[in-house]
C-alpha cells in the first residue's frame, strides 16, 4: 500500500504561540518561501503561509530591515518579491560559484533588441526592423523567448495580424528592476547618446 504523501495542514494562525513568536514564525516562513523560489513571489502566495490577521506588507518591511547588514537583499520585482545577492557581492559569487548558467550571455545587438522591446512594447518584428534597419532574426527572438525574457504580446484584432513581443517578470528580475517604469526614458537615452532618435 502506498504511503499518503499529502502534506499536513499548515497551521497559519499559530494561535498557541504568543504574539511575538507568532510574528517571528510568520517572518521565517516568508523568508523560507522567498529563499526557495527562483522567481518573484506574489503577495497572495505569501499570504498563504501567514494568519489572516497578519500584514504581509509589514512582514516584508521587517524582513527587509532584518537583511540590512546581510550580503543579500529583498527586492520587489514586478508583482512580487525575491531574495537576491547585493551587487557589491556579485564578483565574489562569480569567483567562487559556478554562476555561468545564470549569466545572460547576450551580445550587444541582443541586448539592444531586448531594450527596444522593453521600451516600445508591445512591438512586432516590423517595428524592430524599422528601429534597427534590418530584420531581427527569428532565432534571436526564439532565444530571448526560451530564456523567458520576452513573451508574445497582444495581436491586432484582425486575421493574420502579426505577433508582438513584451518583456516578462524574468526580464525584470534579470535586470534587477521592479517595473518597466524604472527603465530610462527614451528621450533621456537619446540625449545621453545611448539611443538613436
Amino acid at each position: 500500500m502506498a504511503k499518503n504523501r499529502s502534506a499536513p495542514e499548515l497551521d497559519r494562525e499559530l494561535a498557541s504561540l504568543p504574539p511575538d513568536l507568532r510574528w517571528r514564525e510568520w517572518l521565517r516562513r516568508i523568508e523560507a518561501v522567498l529563499f526557495a523560489s527562483a522567481s518573484p513571489v506574489a503577495r497572495d502566495d505569501l499570504a498563504r503561509v501567514v494568519g489572516q490577521g497578519a500584514s504581509v506588507d509589514l512582514l516584508i518591511e521587517d524582513l527587509a530591515a532584518g537583511l540590512a547588514d546581510r550580503p543579500y537583499e529583498l527586492a520587489r520585482i514586478g508583482g512580487g518579491w525575491m531574495l537576491r545577492t547585493r551587487p557589491a557581492y556579485a564578483a565574489a559569487v562569480r569567483a567562487a560559484a559556478d554562476a555561468g548558467s545564470q549569466a545572460l550571455d547576450l551580445s550587444e545587438f541582443d541586448l539592444a533588441v531586448l531594450a527596444a522591446i522593453a521600451l516600445h512594447q508591445p512591438i512586432g518584428r516590423e517595428g524592430l526592423k524599422e528601429m534597427f534597419g534590418r530584420e531581427v532574426s527569428r532565432d534571436l527572438i526564439g532565444r530571448l523567448h526560451d530564456r523567458g525574457l520576452i513573451a508574445t504580446g497582444p495581436r491586432a484584432p484582425r486575421r493574420g495580424a502579426p505577433h508582438t513581443f513584451v518583456t516578462t517578470e524574468t526580464f525584470l528580475a534579470a535586470f534587477g528592476i521592479e517595473s518597466l517604469r524604472d527603465l530610462p526614458d527614451p528621450e533621456q537615452m537619446e540625449e545621453a547618446g545611448l539611443a538613436a532618435p
